[in-house]
């Protein structure tokens, strides 16, 4: 395992999972780098299944081993929306920030609890799969905060349990630490250690 294709084209992902990633003797590229432009539908009800999805189509079509994460906001007060439809619940070229803010107007403080989730999934060429899964406590806040790392908007509006700053005000390496991506991948990171450890270089 020399080479591992994060099947994303956000580069706001891949510049975090290079970074948790950082010191493994492994290449971390992303889809485009690796010739796919097309990307499948994300359509299923969980997590899990949308980064199992997207592994597999990177992995089949480059015959590497691929890395894939699904994660989205569950908000209490929205019954756990927008949840796996984070990226696109509000509709083609809406902030998504500013509509969920618009969706909490009335909502008071101690009601606007809320979690981040991620799942990384990991497939080899031969089609095998790992997942690890990572999730962060914490609440909305009532107006924008701070500047979003590129295509991950939420982090404008995400304050993390015990923090009184958003995810966009932190550094890369303080929400590294405290982030769902960052637990999930710190898991795969773990896994990923001991895979290369112990089985010869494929």
């Amino acid at each position: 395992m020399e080479k591992i294709i994060f099947a994303t084209h956000n580069k706001g992902k891949l510049i975090e999972m290079r970074a948790i990633l950082a010191g493994l003797p492994v290449e971390i590229i992303d889809a485009e780098a690796a010739g796919i432009k097309e990307e499948p539908v994300e359509d299923c009800d969980t997590f899990e299944g949308n980064a199992l999805k997207k592994a597999s189509f990177v992995a089949e079509r480059t015959g590497q081993w691929s890395v894939a994460d699904d994660s989205g906001i569950c908000i209490d007060v929205l019954d756990g929306r927008p949840g796996v439809h984070s990226a696109r619940w509000a509709g083609e070229g809406v902030d998504l920030a500013e509509y969920t803010l618009a969706a909490m107007e009335d909502v008071p403080g101690d009601r606007r609890t809320a979690r981040f989730v991620s799942c990384a999934a990991i497939v080899s060429p031969s089609g095998e799969h790992w997942t690890f899964t990572g999730q962060t406590e914490g609440c909305i806040s009532d107006m924008l905060v701070g500047e979003a790392h590129p295509k991950l908007p939420y982090d404008r509006i995400f304050i993390p349990e015990g923090h009184s700053r958003s995810f966009a005000e932190m550094s890369m390496e303080e929400k590294n630490i405290l982030s769902h991506r960052g637990r999930a991948f710190k898991e795969l990171r773990e896994w990923l250690e001991a895979y290369l450890t112990n089985k010869p270089k494929d």
